[in-house]
């Protein structure tokens, strides 16, 4: 793996580097496949048709885990973005895993908690490349440059970033603070971030109602 793929620099970046771990892996997973279908519309593979995803090439990406969701969409019927961002979260997530593993980016150790829940925790081998991504995210969110002189791949990571909430990136404050520069970033990237964005709102709604019921009960 000599160029990271756009999914696989925001794992890097959902990663907690100092413990070892990966932060939240229901939000990652969320976030790598939004990445995965972004990094599709910008090399031009995918596209928007009425609302839904559509195939626009044919022909491996040169990454697995790309040209696997490639494959998925190819094999399916016309559905609509947020439908893809959450299809087989977990099954994308370990995929990923697995290449940044086997391209040595990653030690991945698996094993059980208590004995029983299956356990998988990444230990970044380079800190250094996180570093350097959340740089580029820093510079794209409050460099000077105008929007349309970000790198395309820089802009998305940085819409991806900022819709998915990883506030040890970006925190709430700066979403605040920047969010006309994000909307102008997520422009720039297709239809997955927006639909990342709204599954992430969707996530924390659910959450608010189970802590309310308990609250309550």
């Amino acid at each position: 793996m000599t160029e990271l793929s756009l999914p696989a620099k925001a794992y890097l970046l959902a990663c907690d580097v100092t413990k070892e771990r990966l932060r939240d892996r229901r939000r990652a997973g969320l976030l790598v496949r939004g990445a995965a279908l972004t990094d599709l519309v910008l090399r031009e593979r995918v596209a928007d048709a009425d609302g839904r995803v559509g195939a626009t090439g044919a022909g491996p990406t040169g990454d697995l885990v790309l040209d696997e969701m490639l494959a998925e969409i190819a094999g399916e019927s016309p559905r609509k973005w947020k439908w893809w961002v959450r299809r087989d979260v977990r099954g994308t997530l370990e995929a990923l895993e697995s290449q940044l593993d086997a391209a040595g980016v990653i030690e991945l150790k698996t094993g059980r908690t208590l004995g029983l829940f299956p356990s998988r925790q990444p230990i970044v081998r380079d800190p250094g490349v996180v570093d350097r991504l959340r740089a580029l995210v820093d510079d794209a969110l409050r460099g000077q440059a105008p929007v349309s002189d970000v790198d395309s791949s820089d802009a998305a990571l940085t819409a991806l970033v900022a819709a998915v909430e990883l506030r040890h990136v970006i925190p709430g404050r700066d979403r605040r603070r920047y969010k006309e520069r994000i909307e102008l970033l997520t422009e720039r990237c297709g239809d997955a971030v927006p639909a990342l964005r709204k599954l992430i709102r969707e996530m924390h709604a659910a959450q608010a109602a189970v802590a309310s019921s308990h609250g309550g009960s």
